[in-house]
């Protein structure tokens, strides 16, 4: 595990959940109440089997409250444990990862995927899985390159679970991306840059090691989506057509 002394964050976990402190940090979320904020800490907060509470901000600060947390800050849920959160350092990046399967979300290109799954009932939104990324740089990055860096650890978050699980996320996956505005500027955030190609590494590093920590070698991993607890196949095929009317025409 990395040191606290090379961390971008300083990290905690209390009562199933971890705290990620850095003073005046630029967060943006896609998680639950997610968007734009600026504040010194995020959370990434476990709930117990069987999770269904509707009131979900008040689900959040109590958990945070009885966890001794007094700051707000973006929040991400997942059912799995913070025990099995694993965080990856490289260069300006850190990445915090926690990741569980058994939501799988498949997306077949070729049509092998069967569409025979499992899936929620109606406004039921399950928390048995779930990968959630946290990733942020000591590097200032300007709004666009923010928000391509939850491009960019989503595609690796996706790259890294079609190697392991054969599925590119599940039902509930969530990334919150960071950055230090009083850190040196960096313009973008692709993934020929540093921010970007560390941040892939450290998705896909911490990601793999979190998985090998949920479960014992593939164990537990289901097979296909038909073998879920909970899952969706995206087999609707979309109409395709030309961009007409082109002043190029």
């Amino acid at each position: 595990m990395t040191g606290a002394e090379d961390a971008v964050f300083e990290s905690v976990v209390r009562d199933d959940v971890c705290r990620l402190r850095r003073p005046e940090t630029r967060w943006l979320s896609t998680g639950h109440a997610g968007g734009r904020s600026t504040g010194p800490v995020a959370y990434n907060v476990s709930v117990p089997e069987g999770w269904a509470e509707t009131d979900v901000d008040g689900y959040v600060e109590r958990r945070l409250d009885e966890a001794g947390f007094e700051e707000s800050g973006p929040t991400l849920l997942t059912g799995v444990s913070m025990r099995h959160a694993r965080r990856a350092r490289l260069g300006p990046v850190e990445a915090v990862v926690t990741a569980g399967v058994s939501n799988p979300a498949a997306l077949p290109v070729d049509g092998n995927e069967s569409a025979t799954h499992r899936s929620a009932a109606d406004g039921e939104e399950p928390r048995t899985g779930t990968v959630n990324v946290l990733v942020g740089t000591t590097r200032a990055l300007g709004a666009g390159a923010l928000a391509n860096l939850v491009a960019v650890a989503a595609e690796a978050k996706a790259a890294t679970l079609l190697s392991r699980t054969g599925f590119p996320g599940t039902t509930t996956d969530a990334v919150v991306a960071a950055c230090d505005p009083a850190g040196e500027a960096a313009a973008y955030s692709g993934s020929a840059t540093l921010v970007g190609s560390a941040a892939r590494a450290c998705v896909r590093d911490a990601l793999c090691a979190s998985l090998g920590s949920r479960y014992d070698g593939d164990g537990g991993i289901p097979a296909s989506v038909a073998a879920a607890e909970y899952g969706v196949v995206t087999d609707e095929r979309a109409s395709v057509s030309e961009i007409l009317g082109s002043e190029n025409d």
